[in-house]
């Protein structure tokens, strides 16, 4: 097929440069305003790799389950499924992982990509014991439940985030002010 993209030379050709704040935001470990964001999502995609292929999990709970260990390090919980294993069979395998955390009535999500190991630490996994029950993670974090919706101004904009990283060189509140105009302009 004629039309197909088969280098990096025609895929920034067509998308042109990176967008600048793309560039800002990315960390080699979990800033202030970062972890405040993942300490308030409920839900996390968990995205894997291994010889069979790809997958992509959901985990969820309620907020915080996701536990900042260091600024280079998160803590997640097994919860019953469907006992495919898939993502922990490839993390075995393969750790590298990418997370993608969201929060219910937040329209921005956050990544995290790194890599995995599993423990069977007894008393890690005895910190993480709730209700034993077996709820999906879709039911378990609330992600569409209109009560657990989360004001945006609840946690930093991504202006306020990109400024801090920055140490003060980037316009945050430009940034945030200029988003409705720019959500217009690039949505689609």
């Amino acid at each position: 097929m004629g039309d197909t993209i088969s280098s990096i030379a025609e895929l920034e050709a067509i998308y042109g440069e990176i967008v600048p704040a793309a560039k800002l935001k990315v960390l080699d470990h979990i800033s202030e305003h970062y972890g405040q964001f993942l300490a308030a999502a409920p839900f996390v995609l968990l995205a894997t790799s291994g010889p069979e292929g790809l997958d992509c999990s959901p985990r969820g709970d309620p907020k915080g389950f996701v536990r900042i260990h260091d600024a280079k390090t998160l803590m997640i919980p097994d919860r019953r499924g469907n006992n495919r294993v898939d993502s922990l069979r490839n993390i075995v395998r393969d750790p590298r992982i990418a997370l993608l955390f969201m929060i219910p009535g937040i329209g921005e999500t956050m990544r995290v990509n790194g890599e995995a190991h599993l423990s069977t630490n007894l008393a890690l996994r005895e910190s993480f014991a709730m209700e034993d029950k077996g709820q999906k993670a879709l039911v378990r974090s609330k992600l569409w439940d209109p009560a657990s919706q989360m004001a945006r101004s609840a946690l930093p904009s991504t202006g306020t985030m990109l400024q801090a990283i920055s140490l003060g060189a980037f316009d945050g509140k430009a940034y945030d002010d200029a988003y409705p105009e720019r959500l217009k302009r690039t949505i689609y």
